[in-house]
């Protein structure tokens, strides 16, 4: 009886997708053409990234309380026994959060771009931690209980929402969250209690109602746009997730989905050619410069957060990365092109030396005012382009050293993590995996 009870708690847990299919390292091939650091062994760069995934985990990942394991009874409905007896049930299940920094108020805080950060780098180190599957889960069940205002089906971007503002959502957030619930489907199957593949698209189904122009076919900011002064043709640089719109495209059959790729490569491809074109750089926002037909030029500034939303700064510096990840994975030229394009500037800007790469540029090139330091937020996602250029191995190289070890705070080592991922060969995309 004992090796029947066995037995069939071996065959649950498979089935339930307790052991990864793509386990952490995958080691995976890139496009052609592209390349990888060579200065470091690849057991030295797994250990990077399993370093680097012990500190964003231990800093940032965070349990939230579930119901207490035991509870009394209400004494109206139990004996005098269970009056004074404390009866064990069943706690709630697990929720976890990302907290938006290590200390003070944000370690209270925590946002959907956080969120999705968490989820996809979870469901990536699943085989390095063997808690993967509970926290990814918890991570949801947290995305779950936090809906947006606006569309229930997405994230709130802000919890707790600041005094004066409304939860409704943020695209990237969402963007990170359906393509990590993908991923999890791939890694571990989608038999357990939560079905990933499904609620991956009542989310993508989600993101395409409230928050993709039916127009324009660009990310809203929001799905608080429609009821705002703001129109479905200003968009922000960093929600152009090329790769994740394939993914979407290719998990769903929807037709949009390739629409979207192509609106926002078309307005990259116009920014770079009109604003920066010796840097390829392109800003935070973006507005409409004509409509008929539709321009775009970079947003003036305080458009929507600060005077730096029309320069290349901490929205924009995720975009080597995001376009990067693209040409490396899907191999598509224009991709290809943009991503080279900056990576090219950069290591001429910087007189090959990553640790003068400064943290905010006009789209001339020219750093923005308070920009002296280094911080990984902009150093590794250049990182990720520079792999598009068979030409800048040693460029490459420099990058990669000085970002392995970095620590700073929860934006810049989420983005450290899954740029380590992607330049160690560890990232994948679930729609491409057999």
């Amino acid at each position: 009886m004992r090796w029947c009870s066995l037995l069939s708690l071996v065959f649950r847990m498979t089935a339930s997708g307790a052991e990864p299919q793509h386990p952490f390292p995958q080691h995976l091939t890139y496009a052609p053409g592209t390349i990888r650091p060579t200065n470091y062994t690849q057991a030295q760069q797994d250990t990077d990234v399993r370093n680097a995934y012990a500190s964003w985990k231990a800093s940032f990942v965070v349990a939230v309380n579930a119901a207490p394991p035991q509870q009394r009874m209400p004494q109206s409905k139990a004996s005098d026994h269970e009056a004074t007896s404390p009866r064990r049930i069943k706690p709630a299940p697990a929720q976890y959060r990302i907290a938006f920094g290590k200390a003070g108020a944000k370690k209270s805080q925590t946002v959907s771009e956080g969120q999705g950060y968490g989820m996809v780098i979870l469901a990536m180190m699943a085989g390095a931690d063997a808690q993967a599957q509970i926290i990814f889960d918890g991570l949801w069940r947290f995305v779950r209980a936090n809906p947006s205002s606006g569309d229930a089906r997405l994230m709130a971007w802000q919890i707790p929402t600041a005094k004066g503002d409304s939860p409704d959502s943020a695209f990237d957030g969402d963007a990170d969250i359906a393509y990590a619930l993908l991923l999890a489907d791939k890694q571990w199957g989608s038999t357990d209690t939560i079905h990933y593949k499904e609620e991956a698209v009542k989310m993508i189904t989600g993101i395409k109602a409230a928050t993709i122009g039916p127009a324009s076919k660009l990310p809203l900011l929001g799905d608080w746009v429609k009821n705002s002064s703001h129109t479905e043709w200003e968009t922000r640089s960093s929600d152009f997730m090329y790769g994740h719109f394939r993914a979407f495209g290719r998990a769903t059959s929807d037709a949009v989905w390739p629409q979207v790729v192509t609106a926002t490569q078309s307005t990259a491809t116009s920014l770079q050619a009109e604003f920066s074109a010796a840097t390829g750089l392109l800003p935070d926002f973006i507005v409409a410069k004509t409509l008929n037909p539709f321009t775009p030029k970079p947003a003036p500034p305080k458009f929507l957060e600060d005077a730096t939303d029309g320069d290349y700064y901490y929205n924009a510096c995720r975009d080597p990365w995001r376009i990067g990840t693209d040409a490396l994975i899907n191999n598509d030229a224009t991709s290809v092109a943009q991503a080279r394009k900056m990576s090219a500037w950069i290591a001429t800007a910087t007189g090959g030396d990553p640790n003068k790469l400064r943290a905010g540029y006009k789209l001339s090139g020219t750093p923005v005012n308070g920009s002296d330091y280094f911080t990984t937020a902009f150093v590794a996602p250049f990182g990720v382009a520079a792999m598009t250029v068979g030409t800048q191995q040693a460029w490459l190289n420099k990058i990669y050293a000085s970002m392995r070890t970095a620590r700073e705070d929860y934006f810049e080592d989420s983005i450290n993590l899954q740029c380590l991922l992607i330049m160690t060969g560890n990232f994948w995309d679930p729609t491409l995996m057999p």
